[in-house]
């Protein structure tokens, strides 16, 4: 299925990446602070981004400049990146991944490795890739090719992939804005992600009302408490599709719910940004968010 938009695949992927880092920043800035949230006290200048955004900037990066996924460039900017900078809270698996590809070991060994063998299905690979679905968005299948090769390197269980599949198709979704309703959004996303848990999960969000309160669903989905697309993912699609169109109270959203906060905000900020465009993002926000680094010679 294509479809025609009116901007280019790489506007449309800086566009993401802009609300993801955004999120980014915003949920590690009150990562801990419960009064903060309650008050919406918009943290003071300036906003630290995590790895999240590292690895989100790395895959705009390859984009920009070879116009697909390819692994290899994918495993050594992200490689790249955290041996230039490893202290941005990259996960452990993440980070035994990374550090051995920088040891000389090749990605396919690294991530295999992981988990006895069965590969990671951390949240990791869909923290990063709304800019991948952006940029793929005419589409969907290949969106669904693309978001798995920038899975692979770090996440090679099936479910990692199908986290880093759906939050894609939910981004393309979001630049498509073919038929704008949360029940389009998630039929898309649920048609096109693998079974799994990660899947299941995206079927229990699509029934829950999206007018409940926050933590009944935090409750029910989950936050990234675990650490796993299937923990994390639906939850994120949920608030993205409670607040169609505004960025803002997505994020407040998604932050007051407990959990892995900077990567729930990325996820929901990339694929919000994608929906409203970048004007959608506030700029004090964005003035706030320390600037991002595509000056990196590693791609």
């Amino acid at each position: 299925m294509t479809a025609a938009l009116s901007s280019s695949p790489l506007d449309r992927a800086h566009t993401s990446l802009e609300g993801l880092s955004v999120g980014d920043a915003f949920g590690e800035c009150l990562f801990g602070d419960s009064q903060g949230i309650e008050l919406r006290l918009v943290p003071p200048d300036f906003w630290p981004t995590t790895d999240d955004t590292e690895m989100a900037v790395a895959l705009v990066d390859v984009l920009s400049r070879h116009g697909r996924i390819d692994e290899d460039l994918v495993a050594a900017a992200f490689a790249g990146r955290f041996r230039v900078d490893p202290n941005r809270g990259y996960g452990p698996g993440a980070a035994t991944v990374l550090g051995e590809i920088n040891a000389g070991r090749s990605w396919r060994d690294a991530a295999g490795r992981l988990f006895d063998g069965q590969g990671s299905l951390g949240n990791g690979s869909a923290m990063r890739v709304p800019p991948v679905g952006a940029f793929f968005a005419e589409d969907y299948e290949c969106v669904v090719a693309e978001a798995a090769r920038s899975a692979v390197v770090t996440h090679s269980h099936p479910d990692g992939i199908a986290g880093a599949i759906a939050v894609a198709i939910a981004a393309a979704w979001a630049a498509r804005r073919d038929e704008v309703t949360p029940e389009s959004l998630f039929e898309t996303v649920i048609s096109s992600t693998p079974a799994g848990a990660t899947k299941t999960g995206i079927e229990r969000a699509r029934r829950l009302p999206l007018d409940v309160d926050v933590a009944i669903a935090a409750e029910e989905l989950g936050t990234g408490w675990k650490i796993t697309c299937a923990d994390t993912v639906p939850f994120c699609l949920w608030a993205f599709a409670r607040h169609l169109g505004d960025y803002e109270e997505a994020l407040w959203a998604t932050v007051s719910a407990p959990g892995d906060r900077d990567t729930n905000c990325a996820i929901v900020g990339g694929l919000a940004a994608t929906f409203t465009g970048v004007e959608g993002v506030p700029e004090d926000w964005r003035i706030a968010r320390e600037p991002l680094r595509h000056d990196l010679d590693l791609v």
